[in-house]
């Protein structure tokens, strides 16, 4: 057997369907397309997910889950058990301290303290927001709560 005796099983190809190429073609005038319609038109058919005019699916369901509040502010968590082991006894607790022992990536960080934890050690801490079970804690350990600078 040689290279130009190889072709294809009889029946697996087919030759392209050339459409518009006059009526002696069996396909000519309409071009299989019928006679009117929007499919028949050139630039008619319309793209994936096009619902009639109706506004599509992908379109509808952004706006199913609810509400986000713009406003909305975000605080970086600081529970008062991880102050215990980062900080020494009389350290103050804030935005630069806590950046430099890598809680937070950025000074402009806003910062809430929580009360999750022991806390043992008398510390001053000055952040945005402290919460009460925190701030309990932090002054019944000799430390005292100040507001952020």
């Amino acid at each position: 057997m040689q290279l130009h005796d190889l072709a294809p099983a009889p029946g697996a190809t087919k030759s392209r369907k050339r459409v518009g190429r006059g009526p002696g073609s069996g396909r000519g005038k309409t071009a299989t397309r019928g006679y009117n319609g929007q499919k028949s038109r050139a630039g008619g058919a319309k793209g994936n997910g096009f619902e009639g005019g109706q506004t599509p699916l992908a379109r509808r369901l952004p706006y199913l889950p609810g509400f986000k509040n713009i406003n909305r502010v975000e605080y970086a968590p600081v529970n008062v058990g991880r102050l215990e082991e980062l900080f020494a006894d009389g350290e103050t607790v804030d935005n630069a301290s806590l950046k430099d022992k890598g809680v937070i990536k950025k000074e402009s960080t806003l910062v809430k303290v929580l009360g999750d934890g022991e806390l043992k050690k008398s510390l001053t801490v000055k952040v945005d927001k402290v919460s009460a079970s925190a701030a309990k804690k932090i002054e019944a350990a000799g430390g005292r709560v100040e507001a952020a600078c």
